[in-house]
């Protein structure tokens, strides 16, 4: 009995796991930025209000700002709590703060808080 209630509760973690994953795929927009606690300006610091990340089922990520574009590798941790950005320099490890299908929080200590809302290919 005991080794059932372990195989469900088991096979409850991999489906949140993956539901996680599923409902990061897609284009997200950079809406907000906070930094020691005062919001910054996206506009100023991107010269462009059009900040996105998008991220694609095959662990491919691609970060663009305004017409420029970087390729890099996206990952999360076994328990979602932490979104891992691989690209070609270094990786940059961010935890997320809060998280749904629409809206995502993730934050690193030296960058700052960033909110992010789902938008349309």
């Amino acid at each position: 009995m005991k080794k059932l209630i372990l195989a469900f509760l088991f096979l409850i973690g991999l489906s949140a796991s993956a539901q996680t994953s599923k409902e990061l795929i897609g284009k997200w927009q950079l809406v907000k930025w906070t930094k020691n606690g005062k919001e910054k300006s996206i506009e100023k610091r991107f010269k462009t209000d059009q900040v996105f990340q998008v991220f694609k089922e095959n662990g491919d990520f691609e970060s663009v700002i305004g017409e420029e574009s970087h390729k890099a590798k996206w990952k999360l941790s076994k328990d979602n709590s932490q979104l891992t950005i691989i690209s070609v320099i270094l990786p940059v490890v961010f935890t997320i703060n809060s998280f749904d299908s629409q809206k995502r929080v993730i934050s690193n200590s030296e960058v700052g808080t960033f909110e992010y809302k789902k938008v349309g290919e």
